[in-house]
């Protein structure tokens, strides 16, 4: 067990890497937080989930045109800095809830948003390729894949937590005021930045870091690597399937009229439990087993567990099938971002700024609620995800067999 824990970082970098992988949690909550409030307005404003879905497009929006701009900023100011924006972006979007609720209209919600989501994407384009870095680079994608369990806990803790919160009347119709929760967690974040301002993190330099000033020039070399291009598309294809399953959950169990949205979203918090569970255990397995060979085998399970979904077999083995999609979809995201990394250099902070661009794959559920709505069926929009999760199973192959 200590030969694991001593191969997965090193001691020099022990609390940097502990210190960064809190950040996981804390925006792991942030995006499952979503999930929930998706189907809050949808009760509490009386929109529909079209409107709803507007909540995940405008948040990942953020990432989309922030990715790039803090990329260049953390090329530039290093990986501290690049926290401590994140943060203050990040706990300042929260706190806008409170002057959003006094408007009470939907779309003033979507301008905090859109700040959160800004703030989120400086958190990930410095914290993922920063684990990649504090240690050993053969153990690069377990230690990612260690750290983003952690995004897991986070994701479980806001659904059940902020879940319940949000959905007490007895009909799951009515509760409490999403305000309480972001302005506790706006709080918090803004405090959490209070610590990283004073903290020293190492910043980890490459042969060729003179290069990452050459913002234009980076992106045309990235561009013409195609593992790169590919592993950017993958990401893609896993943001589009991931967020949207996420998204859909509570509308698919509700809208089927299998269960009430307190209870969709207590089954959510297990399906993503199971996801915690699997990253760590995820971690554990690539020490010994090939990355991409893991990927692969995780990449088949998710496209049979859609395919099993789609041929709507009842509310137990479809309920089933999503939980079990969370334990194989669950190591994709560190996998791919890692194995897209490899061997980039001094590239990898730019790198990393556009892979951040892929989160804005969210708003294929915007795609799966028109679905939803203009058909009546909500079985249907999963076909969406399966094409997704297709696409990082021709990646996986196509990765094994160039080695």
């Amino acid at each position: 067990m200590k030969q694991n824990q001593a191969s997965l970082s090193s001691k020099q970098y022990a609390v940097p890497f502990i210190l960064i992988t809190s950040l996981f949690f804390m925006w792991g909550f942030a995006r499952a937080i979503l999930d929930v409030l998706n189907k809050h307005f949808q009760n509490a404003l009386d929109i529909s989930i079209t409107q709803s879905a507007l909540i995940q497009v405008t948040t990942y929006l953020g990432y989309f045109l922030m990715a790039i701009p803090a990329g260049l900023f953390i090329n530039r100011q290093g990986y501290r800095r690049g926290v401590v924006s994140g943060l203050l972006l990040f706990g300042l979007g929260s706190l806008a809830f409170i002057p959003c609720s006094m408007l009470g209209t939907f779309y003033a919600y979507l301008v905090a948003l859109f700040i959160i989501g800004c703030g989120l994407v400086f958190l990930e384009t410095s914290a993922n390729p920063y684990v990649t870095e504090l240690g050993p680079k053969e153990t690069a994608t377990s230690r990612l894949n260690f750290s983003q369990s952690f995004n897991g806990v986070g994701s479980m803790f806001a659904t059940l937590v902020v879940g319940s919160f949000l959905f007490q009347g007895a009909d799951g119709s009515a509760g409490g005021d999403a305000v309480i929760p972001y302005t506790i967690m706006g709080a918090f974040v803004l405090l959490i930045a209070v610590v990283f301002a004073r903290v020293q993190l190492p910043e980890i330099v490459h042969e060729n870091d003179g290069d990452t000033k050459q913002g234009a020039h980076n992106l045309k070399m990235l561009f013409r690597n195609r593992w790169f291009v590919f592993g950017l598309l993958a990401l893609l294809a896993y943001e589009v399937a991931e967020i949207s399953i996420n998204s859909y959950f509570i509308n698919f169990v509700t809208g089927q009229n299998w269960m009430k949205a307190a209870t969709g979203s207590t089954i959510l918090t297990i399906g993503l439990g199971v996801f915690m569970l699997a990253r760590f255990i995820g971690a554990a397995v690539m020490s010994n087993v090939a990355a991409e060979k893991y990927l692969a085998v995780c990449a088949l399970g998710t496209v049979v567990c859609i395919a099993i979904l789609l041929l709507d077999l009842g509310r137990d083995i479809s309920v089933l099938a999503l939980i079990a999609n969370y334990f194989f979809e669950a190591i994709m995201f560190p996998t791919i971002f890692a194995m897209t990394l490899r061997g980039l250099g001094g590239l990898t902070k730019s790198a990393s700024s556009i892979l951040m661009m892929t989160p804005v794959g969210g708003c294929g559920f915007l795609l799966m609620g028109i679905i939803a709505d203009s058909t009546d069926n909500f079985t249907l929009p999963f076909f969406i995800p399966l094409a997704g999760f297709a696409f990082v199973l021709v990646y996986a192959l196509r990765y094994i067999a160039k080695k």
